[in-house]
């Protein structure tokens, strides 16, 4: 089987158009074409008014070997790759070894769980939020009546952050292994539609992440796996040996109970900032790494679709259109679009109380008013929180406070309409745009909340970024604080091995352990992360 890569077609093209095109591009005839798929589709809407379909093809042909030696210099026409998953290990029937512990349910602690189990290693994973179901019921709690539970929100809880976001599934790693491949195949098992597989930027949406999330979790008890819900861990228990070597040998849990476990995979996410916390007081290596700061911005998606598509806005293939863009600033910080949704909604992010944090979600139709994005601008730890390894969690909270106090103490978010923020005056009421977040938005001056170097930043980024998509620095578009939580604000660094790096036994991962960003790539370093125990239990 063949790939063609980079075939391009106009986005109004009938559908024999692309076979015709598929036979003039290996310049075959319609007799020794046999059949072809489409492995993936993209748009190239550079031009609004000749936005051109972009795919990659897998292709049968009558006689493939002299059509692949007309094309051996051509990177655009190659043998398909084989993008099954292979199993590094297999647990020896009836394993009867230590279980390896998963703390944290997540999409990285998800997969983590799941290959453990296909692999027959029979993982026990921790979650200290509540099973899905029940946790949307308590997210909903905040959303609905300000009523915040910390232990199972929009942040804790089976699924994780990315349950309540664009549930995309596109991310910037480049994978010789093809382990993406392997993670949207078992979304699509779980219930995702099968167009993830071939969409160059695929999304879920929440409703249908907790169903695909329900699924998994009975996979992975089916093969042996075991979920333990509302049990948060409070202590690692470390044995260090006479040359001062460190080993995990068990797990304090908050209810008092003791697990033994030799092999402990770390994928707790961006905000379990008490574990971070404990981490460190107990010796494990935690290093401050960059994250970013900023505000979620909203404008109503037809805005956004008519600058990014022009006459073809509306079309269905394109759906609700997107953006990414950036600008560096004079004051030498780089302000950049974050996490956007396409019409979707802002949504409170808090897990702590007496803190506001905000974050993106949309649903898989991308059909509500408005388009969000994060707004943000990146700070590191030898500029602007030097003192502590820990010291990005404190900055973080300092400023969720101070939107917390903004908004009206009762979480409501501060907001700003983007005319007043670039005047720096404060806003008393709203304009043309509606926002979307709840409870509630309070109308202030987000200066309030943010460092200066941030509004600086974000100030000569919005006029910029106004030239670059007509209207995006419209003065009635809403801005609504704060957006802290791009990322983990610690690294617990490891080794080549995936171990802490001083401490034998732990695995750090995901986007809690500064190794993921976004769902995908969470999901992929589970597998590696699961990949790395199970050979160290074989061992």
């Amino acid at each position: 089987m063949l790939r063609i890569t980079d075939l391009k077609l106009p986005l109004h093209h009938a559908d024999e158009e692309l076979a015709a095109a598929i036979r003039q591009r290996l310049r075959i005839t319609p007799r020794d074409l046999v059949r072809y798929t489409i492995a993936r589709r993209a748009h190239d809407a550079r031009d609004k008014t000749d936005i051109q379909l972009v795919y990659s093809v897998d292709v049968n042909v009558r006689d493939e070997a002299p059509v692949l030696a007309r094309f051996k210099k051509d990177k655009h026409v190659q043998p398909t790759p084989n993008t099954a998953y292979k199993f590094v290990a297999k647990a020896p029937e009836g394993w009867s070894g230590p279980r390896p512990v998963v703390i944290g349910a997540g999409p990285c602690g998800l997969f983590a769980g799941l290959i453990l189990a296909q692999m027959g290693f029979r993982p026990i994973i921790l979650d200290r939020g509540k099973v899905v179901r029940e946790r949307t019921k308590d997210t909903w709690g905040l959303w609905r009546r300000s009523a915040l539970n910390p232990e199972s929100n929009v942040q804790f809880g089976e699924g994780g952050a990315g349950t309540f976001s664009d549930g995309k599934l596109y991310s910037r790693i480049k994978d010789p292994r093809h382990l993406d491949r392997k993670v949207l195949t078992e979304f699509v098992k779980a219930g995702a539609p099968p167009e993830i597989l071939t969409e160059a930027h695929p999304h879920i949406g929440t409703f249908r992440l907790v169903t695909m999330v329900e699924s998994m979790r009975a996979t992975i008890e089916a093969l042996g796996g075991e979920y333990r819900f509302e049990t948060r861990v409070d202590g690692i228990d470390v044995a260090t040996d006479d040359k001062g070597a460190r080993r995990v040998r068990g797990l304090q849990l908050h209810t008092g109970d003791y697990l033994a476990a030799e092999q402990v995979v770390l994928a707790v996410g961006h905000s379990a900032r008490d574990t971070f916390h404990m981490l460190h007081a107990e010796g494990v290596h935690v290093e401050a790494k960059p994250f970013s700061i900023g505000v979620r911005i909203e404008h109503p998606q037809s805005w956004i679709d008519q600058a990014r598509f022009g006459p073809n806005a509306g079309h269905p293939i394109l759906g609700a259109a997107e953006y990414h863009i950036s600008h560096h600033a004079k004051n030498g910080r780089t302000a950049y679009s974050f996490c956007m949704c396409p019409g979707g909604t802002v949504v409170a992010a808090t897990s702590e109380e007496g803190r506001v944090a905000t974050n993106g979600m949309s649903q898989y139709s991308r059909n509500e008013r408005n388009a969000n994005s994060g707004m943000v601008v990146g700070i590191d730890p030898e500029r602007d929180y030097p003192e502590h390894p820990l010291a990005g969690i404190a900055l973080q909270r300092q400023i969720e406070e101070r939107a917390f106090v903004a908004g009206g103490s009762n979480y409501h978010a501060p907001a700003q309409l983007l005319g007043d923020f670039l005047a720096g005056r404060p806003s008393t009421k709203l304009g043309s745009v509606t926002p979307s977040y709840r409870p509630g938005v309070t109308m202030t001056d987000l200066a309030l909340c943010l460092p200066e170097f941030v509004i600086t930043a974000m100030r000569e980024a919005l006029v910029q970024f106004g030239r670059e998509i007509p209207g995006y620095d419209h003065p009635d578009a809403v801005l609504t604080g704060v957006e802290t939580r791009t990322s983990a604000p610690v690294r617990i660094t490891r080794g080549d091995d995936f171990q802490s790096l001083n401490t034998a036994g732990l695995f750090p991962a995901g986007e809690g352990a500064g190794y993921a960003g976004g769902i995908l790539s969470a999901a992929v370093d589970g597998i590696k992360v699961a990949e790395a125990v199970a050979q160290a239990l074989r061992v």
